[in-house]
């Protein structure tokens, strides 16, 4: 294990599946570094097994809360609050160097030479440039650190936003002005507002990117994807289309390696139509499927569910989302998916097709997967 680490954090079952696609697009890429997922208690028992198979360390946090609720309405994001849980990532003080990447970031080349940067180094924020985005940085763990952190944190107005950004912009508010080696390349950290922002730049430097993230509202996994035609679904208006192909290559990453770890620690139960990302949750339950396949449900309980308030005992118990996949499956007829019959594969979150566990993911020609953990 390497005494160097990438770092995620995953509250809930959504960005569980984000930081799986991102332990994966890691692996891909040939990074030689440790793989560390901090969680919270709310995951599901599947989720956090199929985490512990991908990330060589798996370290529960206990959740902290900004509870700056006028701060975060301003930005219309209120389950923003749990994302202070963030500064926990100081105390992994058994590694000598850390890189934060947040759960909604997808790596698409090798970025292991950031652990050439010293803390705290990060990219420009697209929005304010005078301030970094938090979704990407570099730090070394120090118990110290976090202990100031969370002082810092119980000021008023220590967080402009009500956020780990306004927060930790705030701590380290010399960065704009101190060593310029601490200001990463924006292609380490691409935040989607500039697909169509700046889409020039995106055209010229599109083959220079490193890492996207998928910052705002919109997540790749309240999408939909369609493996038969190649095809997303889902809340796209207004999306341009480098970002679909960004969110496209998410899903990939999703359905070759992600999806396999999934069915296989479900002993190979689990079927495809258990994913109700168009719901935006991890489970197709209480929505409908229209014509073209686009889910509709409850948009104050999907947004329960991406704050992790997950009612297990009543309408989200395990017995009411068996009875509507049972319902969903009724009418289908299943398929035996193989990664390499393309036209055999169906639309996660609307059909029955299982996995075959047995078959290995396949590796997009012209990338090579690398060794270690579970793929």
């Amino acid at each position: 294990m390497s005494s160097e680490a990438f770092v995620t954090l995953a509250t809930t079952d959504g960005y569980a599946l984000g930081a799986l696609v991102v332990a994966q697009s890691l692996r891909r890429v040939g990074t030689q570094r440790s793989l560390v997922v901090m969680i919270s208690n709310k995951l599901s028992d599947l989720i956090k097994q199929t985490l512990e198979t991908s990330f060589d360390e798996v370290v529960v946090v206990e959740e902290l809360n900004s509870y700056d609720n006028a701060n975060l309405t301003l930005l219309s994001r209120p389950e923003l609050g749990v994302t202070f849980t963030k500064i926990n990532c100081w105390l992994l003080e058994k590694y000598s160097k850390c890189v934060f990447l947040d759960a909604d970031v997808l790596v698409l080349r090798d970025i292991d030479d950031l652990f050439e940067r010293e803390e705290f180094s990060a990219a420009p924020d697209a929005g304010w440039p005078d301030c970094f985005n938090s979704g990407v940085f570099v730090y070394r763990p120090s118990k110290e650190t976090f202990r100031k952190l969370v002082q810092f944190a119980s000021q008023q107005d220590a967080s402009f936003d009500g956020g780990d950004q306004g927060l930790l912009n705030n701590f380290f508010s010399n960065w704009r002005t101190s060593d310029i080696s601490c200001h990463l390349p924006f292609i380490y950290n691409v935040t989607s507002n500039t697909f169509y922002s700046y889409v020039p730049a995106v055209k010229r430097f599109r083959n220079d990117i490193r890492l996207v993230h998928f910052a705002g509202a919109l997540k790749p996994w309240q999408l939909t994807y369609n493996p038969q035609n190649g095809k997303l679904s889902g809340n796209l208006e207004g999306q341009h289309d480098i970002q679909k192909e960004f969110l496209l290559h998410w899903w990939k990453i999703m359905y070759e390696r992600v999806w396999p770890q999934l069915s296989k620690n479900n002993q190979g139960t689990l079927t495809q139509s258990t994913f109700g990302f168009g719901a935006g949750s991890l489970f197709n339950y209480g929505s409908s499927t229209n014509e073209q396949g686009v889910q509709s449900g409850s948009v104050a309980h999907r947004r329960e569910w991406e704050a992790g308030v997950v009612d297990y005992q009543g309408r989200d118990s395990f017995t009411n989302i068996q009875e509507q996949l049972e319902k969903n499956i009724a009418h289908q007829q299943p398929q035996q998916y193989h990664p390499s019959q393309q036209n055999t594969q169906a639309t996660l979150g609307f059909d029955t097709s299982t996995v075959d566990v047995n078959q290995q993911a396949s590796t997009p020609e012209g990338q090579s997967a690398s060794s270690g953990k579970t793929e």
